[in-house]
């Protein structure tokens, strides 16, 4: 199969660049990072696209998400097809392939690491570096990652706290997973959601300037914080809200939904202002479907007061402090 691919040589090109767009996006989506990762015109970037329309969305896929039992195939698939689409484009160029850079946003980024970290061959040497932008990552075992060799190749993870579609716990997990096996990793996280920020093209820039002079950087992932609002699942309800000595106050979300992002932060100033009064708690509805229908949860972002499990009040909706503690009958705090 052959991939439809955009190509943009830079004036003083020393090395291929290969850009991965992510789901339901297409060859065109990272050209616009291009002036701030190389500022310089030192690379030749390779942009290809995915070879399958994604639903639901104008774009394409490089493998599909949504069946569990074909993505390690998907993977495989996708990843030879980058694979040799390098090896052409490192041929065509007159470069080496051990020098190229490959990086990629979401879906793009986890075969970004793919190609960078499985056992190299006489033929296909590790790339110089992977820079992976909000990676999506089936499981680390789909990377076929080589401890062997997983020292030689530098990782940049980067992700957004506010990412609605792959929790930030989850990538720096990923990044601290992929640092045990022995990868050389940097993971940067922003107040962003599932996109690219201008402070993080300016870490990469910077990281980039020290891989491409032989440099393999590593720092150590930060701990996961400490919740304000931690999550609740069925089997935790009798424990943490039924059985719970303290009035419970109850965030019933879900990651897609806007509206619960903007209230999220409100709940966890209530959970610092209040600590010691009212236990704070959230439920992702999409997770735990049972509790939003038992207690009637229709719409999102719905927070409730529970005593002794039994739900008193609730506010529907996104909305300031003051209003949402007069809702619950909270005395109101300035």
């Amino acid at each position: 199969m052959s991939l439809v691919t955009n190509t943009i040589t830079g004036s003083g090109a020393q090395r291929l660049l290969l850009l991965l767009h992510g789901y339901g996006a297409d060859e065109r989506d990272l050209g616009g990072l291009l002036p701030y990762l190389d500022a310089d015109g030192r690379y030749t970037t390779v942009l290809p696209r995915g070879p399958y329309s994604a639903p639901g969305t104008p774009g394409f896929a490089w493998y599909d998400f949504g069946d569990a039992a074909g993505v390690q195939s998907g993977f495989d698939a996708a990843r030879e097809l980058l694979e040799t689409a390098l090896d052409e484009a490192c041929a065509e160029h007159d470069l080496a392939r051990a020098d190229a850079i490959v990086a990629g946003f979401s879906q793009g980024a986890g075969l970004a690491l793919g190609i960078g970290l499985r056992a190299p061959t006489a033929q296909r040497p590790h790339p110089r570096a992977v820079l992976a932008m909000s990676p999506a990552v089936p499981g680390l075992e789909v990377l076929d990652l080589d401890p062997a060799t997983a020292g030689e190749v530098p990782v940049l993870v980067q992700h957004g706290t506010h990412d609605p579609m792959i929790p930030v716990k989850q990538v720096r997990g990923l990044a601290r997973a992929l640092q045990d096996a022995g990868v050389p990793v940097v993971y940067r996280e922003y107040p962003m959601e599932h996109n690219v920020a201008i402070e993080s093209l300016r870490d990469a820039r910077e990281w980039l300037a020290l891989v491409e002079e032989g440099e393999h950087p590593s720092e150590p992932v930060p701990d996961d914080p400490v919740e304000l609002v931690p999550s609740v699942t069925t089997a935790q309800w009798e424990r943490e809200v039924a059985g719970s000595e303290l009035p419970v106050i109850v965030d019933f979300w879900a990651p897609w939904c806007a509206p619960c992002r903007q209230v999220g932060p409100v709940v966890e100033a209530m959970a610092l202002m209040r600590k010691g009064s009212y236990k704070f708690v959230k439920v992702n509805i999409d997770e735990e479907p049972k509790l939003a229908e038992t207690f009637g949860v229709q719409s999102i972002p719905l927070i409730g007061l529970f005593r002794n499990g039994r739900l008193e009040r609730q506010s529907l909706g996104a909305k300031p402090r003051q209003q949402l503690e007069a809702e619950l009958g909270m005395l109101v705090l300035p």
